[in-house]
């Protein structure tokens, strides 16, 4: 098949007919016309990639603050900062973290040994890598670490300018792991830490990283803040959540180019603002831990914490068996001057209350749901069935269904057909 052929497959448009001509240059421009359909489909990117740099290549020391560090195993590059605790990002100051409750912090993380650890004791990890596949074939280039110093903050970016540099650099990795005692991550737990524990691996190394208990924030990133965000994306929570807005900040789709071209051109300009994207990525990472850490002993709505977020610790708590922690909560809202929140968290007390065997506690809170709203669905079903089942009262029960469905402005076809239901059987039971 020859080139224009494939070209007319590629694009859809009826082969034309060249023996009506033998003009070469006409058959060369409908070939080139034909290339340009094509590459106009072509996804655009979000940005052109970085251009050429012109002139002497700028080293990694004058533009990065760090230096070449090396080991019996080679070398590699070191950037290296300090912030004050009293530094503020967004909303919040990095010291706060001296006061999260390391209960809430085991809570997070699901895993019981983190509530004898200290904050310092956490090292808050990100890497940056050659593509998003994983695997292999993926190289984790820069690894952000973050960890505390008394109440300064301190960041290092472990940087391989080439591929050969790489025994060393986890090597060095793992040095510094062994002196935390627990991981924060945000998405590690799928991908970062998998990753790293692949390429040690391929190192003949021991893979020391994912024996260590971890707090991987996506999670319940999207269980407490979902309800506020379209997405769980950490700069959409930078945005939403912690009051952060990067200006000119590199998009994350745009870092392996910048690695590609830096390992071609050997120009440090190329990786600045990779090493920036990554250093805050580093930082977010603090500030989300203590607003995830005060939702969960919040028991009214603070400076971090929302009604709703309150509501979502809740079913959170109840997930984890944690039910005595989530009534808490649950408690101080259902008296709430919002009446969503209130009739919410009504909703999932009741049921706490249920499961638990204590249905006296449960049918006040139906009560005062019905007293609220008469056509309240949920509560007069749990009411209905209370009167039914358990104290065998059947007028009762016919009584709330029939005065719901006499009030039945907010039910739907559902609901309405439900009442209806179960309206019937009761006639049956009251020989009405």
């Amino acid at each position: 098949m020859n080139t224009l052929k494939r070209l007319q497959r590629l694009t859809g448009k009826p082969e034309p007919d060249l023996k009506k001509t033998s003009d070469k240059d006409e058959t060369i421009g409908e070939l080139r016309r034909r290339v340009e359909t094509i590459m106009s489909r072509r996804p655009t990117a979000s940005s052109p990639p970085p251009a050429l740099f012109h002139g002497t290549p700028f080293t990694l020391e004058s533009l990065v603050n760090g230096k070449e560090m090396e080991n019996d195993w080679g070398t590699f590059f070191l950037a290296h900062d300090i912030l004050p605790g009293s530094h503020k990002h967004g909303r919040h100051h990095l010291h706060s973290i001296a006061n999260v409750n390391m209960q809430s912090l085991s809570f997070l993380a699901n895993h019981p040994d983190i509530i004898h650890f200290k904050s310092s004791d956490a090292l808050f990890l990100d890497t940056e890598t050659t593509g998003l596949a994983g695997g292999t074939g993926t190289l984790p280039f820069l690894i952000g670490l973050g960890w505390f110093d008394g109440e300064d903050f301190i960041t290092q970016q472990i940087f391989l300018r080439d591929f050969k540099e790489e025994r060393a650099a986890l090597v060095f990795l793992l040095e510094l792991a062994r002196e935390k005692r627990f991981l924060v991550t945000f998405n590690g737990k799928a991908f970062d830490i998998g990753l790293l524990s692949t390429r040690l691996i391929m190192n003949r190394l021991h893979d020391s990283l994912s024996g260590l208990p971890h707090l991987d924030l996506l999670h319940p990133s999207r269980r407490l803040l979902g309800h506020r965000t379209d997405n769980s994306r950490l700069a959409t929570l930078e945005e939403s959540i912690l009051g952060l807005r990067r200006d000119g900040d590199l998009p994350g789709s745009e870092i392996p180019q910048r690695y590609f071209s830096w390992l071609k051109y050997r120009d440090a300009r190329s990786m600045v603002d990779v090493f920036e994207h990554n250093r805050l990525d580093v930082i977010s990472m603090v500030t989300l831990t203590i607003v995830l850490a005060d939702i969960l002993k919040s028991h009214n709505t603070t400076d971090y914490a929302e009604p709703y977020d309150l509501i979502a610790a809740s079913r959170l708590m109840i997930d984890r068996g944690k039910s005595d922690e989530a009534r808490s909560i649950l408690e101080t809202m259902i008296v709430a001057e919002n009446r969503n929140i209130a009739r919410e968290a009504r909703r999932i007390l009741s049921l706490i209350f249920k499961r638990a065997g204590l249905g006296d506690n449960a049918k006040i809170i139906w009560e005062m749901m019905i007293h609220d709203d008469p056509c309240d669905f949920f509560a007069a079903v749990e009411l209905a069935k209370w009167f039914e089942h358990r104290e065998r009262d059947y007028k009762r029960a016919f009584k709330v269904v029939h005065h719901a469905l006499s009030q039945s402005g907010n039910l739907n076809i559902t609901e309405r057909e439900s009442l209806n239901h179960r309206l019937k059987r009761l006639q049956i039971r009251n020989n009405i």
